[in-house]
């Protein structure tokens, strides 16, 4: 029988469906049976309870059941028949009329949407590039030393230098008062890296053990403390130590500590060289996929499913809440969480996803089997056993599902920008590498 599709308003649709009343009562009947021979109720043997007494029981709880099932059965046979791409679950209410011998109930749901591709030979899209020179090697190189680095109580009289790790006691006050995280003992830090505010490491450069000095120190208008946040206090510092940094020489006895068996410096320059190309690639694969996904994004054409997007507003309200509780925020559950803020992003990444898939569909960019496996073993490389690593990804479906979306991801990347307008831009490696806001 043909089904009928009412069209109320955009992607929202209305499918009206009969059942015949006995198909429910036989189906019901049939449950109630066998429901009898499996049941256990006090005064009766197993298998001999009534079925006058298991329907008292059970008819409730059975027909509902029933009553799901043959609904559900009879909506996903409609949508297929009219060979409909339903969006989210539909909203299912008995009819007011039904004909005779039947039950009729509305479905109302979303279909997803006709998606608009742009003409990739018109969308730009910058693509990035860097190069890894020896200047590179040479600044990872001393990145490694640092972290291996060891301090050396400098002579009395020394005055506080940039690289020197510095112990101090300090109290700061606003308006007179003191604050929360404004004072502290024996707290050390190493002068001229950015872990104190300037104003702060300014102050103590120069000072010696057993000085003290008052300052003045500004907070910026967005600290992560907001309770200071944009205002001035006054800090009183003492230095109580200073220790000059050592860091180890460039030798093999470097070189081994960093798994360079034969401990040559050529090694490590190489090892180095190669785990900065698979850094870079992540990073550049990551920009560019970025800036893909934004120009897909602005560019196509298409009406968003609300469901989708509640959906994927309940999602993000349900990670904020899991945040905060790995946070140990206390009553994370009932804490406010309006659906405005989440709902931009929420109907960006439905757009994003919608695009996407259109995309893999009509350009047949699926994940191949091949690809997934070079992933996996390209971040297993990294590893000191990567066997272990590859065994530990394909022993979780959720895992390789994962790394499978990003194939994809990469496959969407790479064709888009094939057929765009690529903008080529080299990135100084500083740049790419630096940490992202």
């Amino acid at each position: 029988m043909a089904v009928t599709v009412e069209t109320l308003e955009k992607l929202e649709r209305k499918i009206t469906l009969n059942l015949p009343v006995k198909v429910i009562q036989d189906e019901v009947d049939a449950r109630l049976r066998k429901l009898a021979r499996q049941v256990k109720i006090d005064g009766f043997r197993p298998g001999k309870v009534p079925l006058s007494v298991v329907a008292q029981r059970y008819g409730y709880s059975v027909h509902y059941e029933v009553m799901n099932d043959k609904v559900g059965e009879a909506f996903s046979s409609a949508a297929n028949e009219a060979q409909l791409r339903v969006a989210g679950a539909p909203r299912i209410t008995e009819s007011d009329s039904s004909p005779d011998g039947e039950m009729a109930f509305d479905a109302v749901f979303e279909v997803y949407p006709e998606v608009k591709l742009p003409d990739l030979a018109t969308v730009e899209v910058e693509r990035v590039s860097t190069d890894i020179n020896d200047a590179a090697i040479d600044r990872t190189i001393e990145i490694l030393r640092k972290q291996r680095r060891t301090f050396a109580i400098r002579a009395q009289g020394s005055a506080a230098l940039d690289t020197d790790r510095v112990t101090v006691d300090f109290e700061g006050k606003i308006d007179g008062e003191a604050f929360q995280g404004g004072k502290a003992e024996d707290f050390n830090f190493v002068v001229g890296e950015g872990q104190m505010l300037k104003e702060f490491e300014d102050a103590v450069r120069g000072m010696q053990v057993g000085q003290s000095k008052t300052f003045p120190l500004a907070f910026p208008a967005d600290y992560h403390g907001k309770d200071v946040a944009g205002k001035t206090a006054d800090f009183m510092v003492t230095v109580k130590k200073i220790e000059a940094a050592d860091l180890p020489a460039l030798d093999a006895a470097l070189a081994k500590s960093l798994g360079i068996a034969d401990g040559s410096i050529d090694g490590l320059r190489d090892d180095i060289r190669s785990n900065l190309d698979r850094e870079v690639k992540f990073r550049l694969q990551g920009r560019n996929k970025s800036a893909v996904m934004e120009a897909l994004v602005t560019k196509a054409e298409l009406e968003l499913p609300k469901s989708s997007v509640q959906s994927e507003v309940d999602r993000m309200i349900e990670n904020a809440r899991g945040d905060l509780k790995k946070r140990g925020v206390k009553d994370a559950d009932k804490a406010p969480m309006p659906e405005d803020l989440f709902k931009p992003e929420a109907e960006r990444r439905v757009r994003l996803g919608l695009v996407v898939a259109e995309l893999v569909r009509t350009h047949n960019l699926q994940a191949k089997a091949e690809q997934i496996r070079a992933r996996v073993d390209e971040i297993a490389s990294s590893y000191e056993k990567p066997a272990d690593v590859v065994r530990w990804y394909y022993a979780d479906n959720r895992r390789m599902a994962e790394v499978e979306a990003v194939v994809i991801e990469n496959n969407v990347t790479d064709y888009v920008l094939s057929h765009a307008k690529a903008i080529e831009k080299v990135l100084p490696f500083d740049d790419l590498m630096a940490p992202q806001s």
